[in-house]
């Protein structure tokens, strides 16, 4: 599965990592997603979104209500 945003397209961005000796090597940064179950256009669906997608309110989740328990 791809790691991107579903969103925002946030994607997986390549940098160094720097060692004490200031040696570089290749290394990535991957973004921060989670599955999430959101409500778009009166539809329910997964989606893999970031953090900051999920933070700032870009979506409307779908909040799980428990089934109540009927007395017998």
């Amino acid at each position: 599965m791809a790691k991107v945003c579903q969103l925002c397209g946030k994607r997986v961005s390549v940098g160094h990592k720097i060692s004490k000796a200031h040696n570089l090597t290749k290394r990535k940064f991957y973004p921060n997603l989670h599955t999430v179950t959101v409500r778009i256009n009166n539809q329910v669906k997964k989606m893999r979104l970031c953090s900051r997608c999920i933070r700032s309110n870009k979506i409307e989740k779908v909040v799980k209500t428990p089934k109540s328990k009927v007395p017998a």
